[in-house]
């Protein structure tokens, strides 16, 4: 695997039609092409019943749980909801062991549609993803709903927004392949 990090992107829209999921597959497709072994989950496809149940160990839901487990990056994407992240979201984040994020570098992602919610990453998501343990979170960035054009042959973000949105995913990708490496010494 070489240099490669593995990330797990989560998107934690409940929408069908989410420009949140969309920015998140962008931005993996990008970390990918720094060569990172990068993963995607979708939140609203997860079984519902075993979410809202937090039953962990529900098949998809276990999947989840050990995809993080054995990822050396998460990246969070999720929508502001009542200025704060999706319900969704915080449905799988509940069910995660206490320090399920230790030792792992994170990225906070938010859309919305008013810049009113900006700060939601850093007083809402920002603080559950600690109280996970992570290890280190980069700074987030939110993204305008206005920003993201799903409508194009291929996802195009509006200049303002992918200029900051392109230099805080490539300073995550930084902090994990800047990351000490184990080796084993016989």
């Amino acid at each position: 695997m070489g240099n490669s990090q593995r990330i797990l992107v989560l998107a934690g829209s409940p929408s069908t039609t989410s420009r949140t999921a969309a920015l998140a597959g962008h931005l993996a497709g990008r970390l990918r092409s720094h060569g990172h072994d990068v993963g995607e989950v979708r939140v609203r496809d997860l079984p519902a019943g075993a979410l809202l149940a937090a039953d962990a160990g529900a098949p998809g839901i276990a999947e989840v749980v050990q995809a993080i487990a054995d990822a050396d990056g998460v990246l969070v994407a999720t929508p502001v909801y009542k200025a704060a992240y999706s319900g969704v979201l915080k449905a799988l984040l509940d069910l995660l062991p206490q320090f399920a994020l230790a030792g792992k570098v994170v990225l906070p992602i938010m859309t919305g549609g008013s810049p009113a919610h900006v700060l939601a990453v850093d007083y809402a998501l920002r603080p559950v993803l600690s109280s996970l343990g992570a290890e280190h979170i980069v700074p987030g960035w939110f993204v305008l709903d206005r920003h993201i054009d799903l409508a194009a042959p291929s996802l195009r973000i509006a200049p303002e927004s992918a200029d900051p949105l392109y230099q805080v995913t490539d300073a995550f990708s930084a902090a994990l392949a800047a990351r000490p490496t184990l080796t084993c010494t016989t």
